[in-house]
């Protein structure tokens, strides 16, 4: 089934394989960076919080001029080259560590290499998903994305902690690493030839050009408003992400394995979310989705507030995330899909850069803001201010 795509051609399975493969190592690695700067480097939560937003604000930055390079170039070799960017950058990880060199500096470069590597690649996959894969099928390739996303998720933090425990800090960083290696030689193998990039307007502002994603996001009231929403749902929930981490490793003395488990179990609800998309959009609509499921999934972080310690606590934030994880696996491929859709064809790159960039943006802003907040009012009040915010983004999806 995989060989072929599953009905959707060999190449969209080789092109489905390479996900799936740098998910593996991804989610295998979820959080390895900041657990790395606890475990070794004995960093505070406020610590976190900044890496996080640093190597977002930075990535984002570094990443606004991408958009039109991105839309006039070949997407699969800039995938490719992506791919291998992280593949050496995060070998060095291990590599410093080896020698006895790991610095909190080196965390936040390699951090920012592999978001400016993460948005070029986004950027890039769409519009080479949307070439490769005839329209009416959009929303099944999509569904089979976010399946083996969250097939990663479920299975890689557990997975990921244990091998810490048992082989050190930094194993699941070089394993990611090569997961990207497996990834840029399977991206290699696609042979479907690709159209030609849109071509560069005669005379063109290039400032215009940098511009055009967001410009064609703020012409559609739609794309505006589920922009909007995104961008403000992704940045309250990462926001807390550190925030949790600290709880539950520094302050509540979880290990390692215990933090992945609380994380990963949950997302067995991605994976049942994610087959029932496709079904739920032909009995409902994609509208109907978009709106129910995106009000659905904002209505679950404020439970994380309330982490305790031992299996009472580690219950709670299952809970929370199934809840949380099961509502944004249906709206994502729908979200995905419907965005493509609606994109004018000559800027789908820089749509979906624009919207990458400023999501990234975004998440650093606020995952700093609430590295303060948290200093001054405490984790948990921080996660229950962002869980509060979070509900009212309901008002923006668009009816």
């Amino acid at each position: 089934m995989a060989g072929d795509g599953g009905g959707l051609g060999r190449d969209f399975g080789r092109l489905w394989g390479a996900y799936a493969t740098s998910s593996a190592g991804t989610y295998l690695a979820l959080d390895s960076l900041p657990l790395i700067a606890v475990l070794v480097l004995d960093a505070s939560a406020a610590q976190l919080s900044w890496m996080a937003a640093a190597s977002g604000a930075a990535g984002a930055l570094l990443a606004v001029p991408l958009g039109p390079w991105i839309e006039f170039q070949r997407k699969r070799p800039l995938m490719v080259r992506a791919d291998v960017v992280r593949f050496l950058v995060l070998l060095s990880v291990p590599a410093a560590y080896a020698l006895g060199l790991l610095t909190y500096a080196q965390l936040l470069a390699v951090a920012v290499v592999v978001a400016v590597s993460d948005i070029v690649f986004v950027g890039a996959g769409g519009a080479h998903l949307r070439a490769l894969v005839p329209d009416r099928h959009l929303v099944r390739a999509n569904s089979r994305f976010e399946t083996v996303s969250w097939l990663a998720t479920a299975v890689g933090p557990p997975a990921g902690g244990a091998l810490v425990g048992l082989l050190g800090p930094v194993v699941t960083v070089a394993l990611n690493a090569v997961s990207y290696a497996l990834s840029a030689l399977g991206l290699r193998s696609i042979t479907a030839p690709e159209p030609p990039p849109p071509a560069r307007a005669a005379g063109g502002s290039r400032l215009r050009d940098v511009a055009e994603g967001w410009r064609a996001i703020a012409a559609d009231r739609d794309l505006r408003l589920l922009f909007a929403n995104g961008v403000l749902v992704n940045a309250l929930i990462m926001a807390t992400a550190p925030l949790l981490l600290h709880l539950m490793v520094h302050d509540l003395g979880c290990t390692p394995l215990e933090y992945g488990l609380a994380l990963g179990v949950p997302c067995l609800g991605g994976i049942a979310g994610a087959r029932l998309s496709r079904p739920l959009v032909r009995r409902f609509g994609e509208r109907r989705i978009l709106l129910g499921f995106g009000a659905a999934r904002v209505l679950w972080l404020v439970g994380l507030a309330f982490v305790g310690p031992g299996t009472g606590g580690l219950l709670v934030v299952m809970a929370a995330e199934l809840g949380l994880i099961t509502c944004i696996a249906v709206f994502n491929p729908v979200l995905v899909t419907y965005r493509l859709r609606r994109a004018p064809q000559e800027t789908v790159a820089r749509v979906l850069t624009a919207w990458t960039i400023t999501s990234r943006a975004g998440i650093a802003t606020a995952t700093a803001l609430w590295g303060v907040l948290a200093g001054l009012a405490g984790g948990r009040t921080a996660i229950a201010i962002a869980g509060v915010l979070l509900i009212g983004t309901i008002a923006l999806l668009p009816r």
